[in-house]
């Protein structure tokens, strides 16, 4: 059985489902596989994976992003319990600038979200207890990071949980609105 990789209304952004073998004893399944990805356009040297735990549904994470020298493309899935997971197009000249894509990923659907290098990249868990892991293509650079408010209203993202009700860090409530974003990343034409 071969990956499914679909392109959602921002091409760049792709749902990607591997196959899952169950049976009476569990399941078994291939997650990653680089040279399976790269076949399908998704090609990508990951150097690091990152695992949360969130324990409340409603909790928001994002949106999350790092600059050059050390910006990140993101290989998202859900291990344990679901996320509402977002994309947001922050590529400078882009044609779909300032515009998102989101997908539910659950433990259930097996689903994963590539978030390319360019884009800011969020989740709200729709159930308590939810585990995220993600691969990296570069490491972790405190002086990089960057984030986009989750609520501003020019992205328009219809968030599963209230803005007002949402679990969130300090940091992910002080982000910047896009319209006072620096202009990180241009956007290159394929």
């Amino acid at each position: 059985m071969p990956i499914d990789v679909q392109s959602l209304a921002i091409p760049e952004v792709k749902l990607i489902t591997p196959p899952i073998f169950r049976d009476e004893r569990g399941f078994f399944s291939e997650t990653y596989s680089r040279k399976a990805l790269a076949a399908l356009g998704v090609d990508a040297d990951f150097v690091q994976d990152n695992h949360s735990l969130s324990r409340a549904k409603g909790v928001l994470r994002g949106l999350h992003f790092q600059i050059d020298p050390h910006p990140q493309g993101k290989l998202v899935r859900v291990t344990r319990g679901a996320v509402f997971d977002v994309a947001v197009d922050i590529r400078r000249g882009s044609p779909t600038f300032g515009r998102h894509v989101s997908a539910v990923l659950s433990a259930e659907n097996w689903s994963q979200l590539w978030v390319p290098v360019g884009f800011a990249h969020g989740f709200c868990t729709l159930e308590p207890d939810t585990e995220v892991i993600y691969k990296v293509t570069d490491f972790y650079a405190p002086e990089c990071d960057g984030g986009l408010a989750f609520d501003d209203p020019d992205l328009g993202i219809a968030w599963p949980t209230a803005p007002s009700k949402a679990l969130l860090s300090d940091k992910d409530r002080r982000h910047p609105r896009l319209r006072d974003l620096p202009a990180h990343f241009a956007y290159r034409a394929p």
